[in-house]
């Protein structure tokens, strides 16, 4: 917990961010077109603002919640750009909540400083597998909401997506398919290039990180060839996304908040 070493700016941006995220949940509930095109655009630069201080700083670095912070950076971002190519998609009040929670809780936990032998690509490095995260938290947070909706369409009740079902259903598995390649891409640069990454002996090895990865690449290449090639849809295909999700989940943040809070120790 290193809130005593926060700069006043990182502090006065963090402060400023989670305001516009309660801003962003007012808006929400208003439902004012307008006002939530200036509030999302708002949200999402002084949160990358914040993130750059972290990542590009004097000192840099990066944990388990600067890496749920840039999730919800993402999901922020996605739902901003889905909003100006679908007026009608009501943005639920959990993008905000989250984004308020991970902002506050990079301040209080904001990780180790990065290596001094790490390449200067490392940032491009963790950038693509942050990328991948949050394209599937976005996948995740669509399955969730499309589940809710057919249980209300099933009840006579209206939808809280304001997008058809098959919408939904065709947009996440657009976001599985990015946020897959992006994780892939990810992988596939840490096993070539650990070394050149991270400096000597700061490599990607066969740990618990590597191993959960490995296994939600698995679950999603499952999910993709079972949707491709047999169909899969429906609630087969969500608990598939659930488990692959979980899986990514704990491959990172799940690792680095054990090793950082529960042991104290960087790696």
């Amino acid at each position: 917990m290193i809130l005593a070493s926060a700069s006043p700016l990182s502090m006065a941006l963090t402060c400023a961010t989670a305001a516009a995220y309660l801003a962003l949940t007012a808006a929400a509930v208003r439902k004012h077109p307008q006002q939530m095109g200036w509030v999302v655009g708002t949200v999402c630069v002084l949160h990358g603002a914040l993130l750059a201080l972290g990542l590009l700083g004097q000192v840099p670095r990066f944990g388990f919640a600067p890496a749920l912070s840039v999730t919800a950076w993402l999901v922020a971002w996605v739902y901003a750009l889905e909003w100006h190519f679908y007026p009608q998609l009501q943005m639920p009040r959990l993008v905000s909540w989250a984004g308020m929670f991970t902002v506050v809780l990079a301040l209080v936990f904001p990780g180790h400083v990065l290596s001094a032998s790490a390449s200067a690509w490392l940032p491009l490095h963790l950038a693509l597998g942050i990328a991948s995260y949050g394209l599937i938290a976005v996948a995740v947070l669509h399955a969730w909401l499309m589940t809710q909706a057919e249980g209300r369409i099933r009840g006579a009740a209206q939808s809280l997506t304001g997008l058809p079902l098959l919408t939904m259903e065709r947009l996440i598995f657009r976001f599985v398919g990015v946020g897959f390649g992006l994780l892939s891409a990810t992988l596939l640069a840490g096993f070539l290039f650990g070394n050149h990454l991270y400096g000597a002996g700061h490599a990607i090895r066969w740990d618990h990180k590597t191993a959960f990865s490995l296994l939600s690449w698995l679950t999603f290449a499952v999910l993709i060839v079972g949707r491709l090639r047999f169909g899969w849809r429906g609630r087969l295909a969500i608990r598939v996304l659930y488990v692959g999700s979980g899986l990514l989940l704990l491959a990172y943040a799940g690792s680095r908040f054990v090793l950082e809070i529960v042991l104290g120790r960087s790696n």
